[in-house]
């Protein structure tokens, strides 16, 4: 029997080793969801599959291109993953513009007066010039800028953008997930006084920023939440936060204005049936957190599937473009209306995607 004892004893040290490093070396510190957030399969609209007719921009010249912007002069911007910033002429040419060697850059938006900004998840808040590149925002009330992901210009020159995550950086974000926890904030820049300030605070997954037509609101998105909300800037409304819309059927990406008024809302599968099991109950967080390798299976469905829906300032959705098998599209973090199409951008293509939006209406 004195085998016996010693197995047991062996399996009880490696249930107290496990516990040990599940609880006490755990990297988050998470909440339950008490109901976990939709998935894409969700939707009340039925799946039409539109986003498998895109026409592909730039195939194999540009790499997870996530956000797209349009100048004055209808060039397209946009950053790629490998660090370029690339601009697409209305020729059709492509021109590796600006190198800005970084593997982390999300969201880009042209100024008034020409400049791209873009957003650096690590380095900050970049201002990007025929003259080169300099760093607008790197920290904030002495704290460093972890996520730094969307920004958006206000007729008055200030910049708001989101900082994701105080907490886990990019290559981190999934644990962003995981936790569950408000660690994003909103941030505003004052270009004329060169001051950062955190404008919203407490929200979970700070993600795409967008100005109403009239600069009367502003919405960000919570991608963990699946919700968008609208902090009021002008009326009897001012100063106030409230949902702009809940229960995505996705978790909401950029947000960008339409020319009618209306928002695209890029859709990405945030969460999985495997997830929403994990976001019920602690003790299976630490796990997957202890073994983050596991965390990307459990989110695998991001890299299936694609969808963009159309809000309308009342907060309802006007339409919805998907992949619903991500044959062409998967992924898509943006959805850019120019000229009577949508651009798309991507964490999961080589290309830029323009879909017709008149043969789609």
């Amino acid at each position: 029997m004195a085998w016996l004892a010693t197995c047991s004893s062996l399996v009880l040290v490696g249930v107290l080793a496990l516990a040990v490093q599940v609880f006490y070396f755990s990297p988050i510190d998470p909440i339950i969801i008490e109901r976990p957030p939709p998935l894409l399969s969700a939707s009340p609209f039925p799946i039409n599959n539109h986003l498998q007719s895109v026409i592909k921009l730039g195939e194999g010249i540009v790499k997870d291109p996530e956000d797209i912007c349009v100048d004055k002069h209808g060039t397209l911007y946009t950053a790629s993953r490998d660090g370029w910033i690339l601009r697409l002429h209305r020729n059709g040419s492509w021109e590796h513009w600006k190198n800005l060697h970084s593997h982390t850059l999300l969201g880009i938006t042209i100024t008034t007066q020409g400049d791209v900004i873009v957003c650096d998840s690590d380095k900050g808040l970049l201002k990007v010039t025929d003259d080169g590149v300099t760093v607008l925002v790197s920290q904030v009330n002495g704290s460093k800028l972890r996520l730094v992901d969307e920004v958006v210009e206000a007729s008055d020159g200030s910049l708001y953008f989101s900082d994701a995550s105080t907490k886990y950086d990019l290559q981190n974000f999934l644990l962003d997930l995981l936790e569950a926890r408000p660690n994003g904030r909103l941030l505003k820049y004052n270009p004329s006084l060169n001051e950062t300030c955190v404008f919203l605070d407490n929200l979970t997954f700070a993600n795409g920023v967008a100005l109403s037509k009239d600069e009367d609101y502003l919405l960000v998105c919570e991608t963990w939440r699946h919700r968008c909300l609208r902090h009021w800037l002008k009326g009897e409304k001012k100063g106030k936060t409230e949902t702009f819309i809940d229960n995505l059927p996705g978790g909401p990406d950029n947000i960008h204005l339409a020319p009618d008024g209306s928002f695209w809302v890029a859709l990405v599968q945030a969460t999985s049936e495997e997830m929403g099991f994990v976001h019920s109950s602690k003790l299976l967080k630490h796990l997957v957190a202890s073994f983050p390798r596991s965390l990307g299976n459990v989110v695998r469905g991001a890299h299936k599937k694609a969808m963009v829906a159309n809000v309308g300032t009342d907060g309802k959705i006007i339409r919805i473009f998907d992949d619903s098998e991500g044959k062409v599209m998967t992924f898509v973090t943006s959805a850019l209306e120019f000229e009577d199409h949508l651009y798309l951008g991507s964490l999961n293509s080589n290309f830029i995607g323009k879909l017709p939006l008149r043969s789609e209406t």
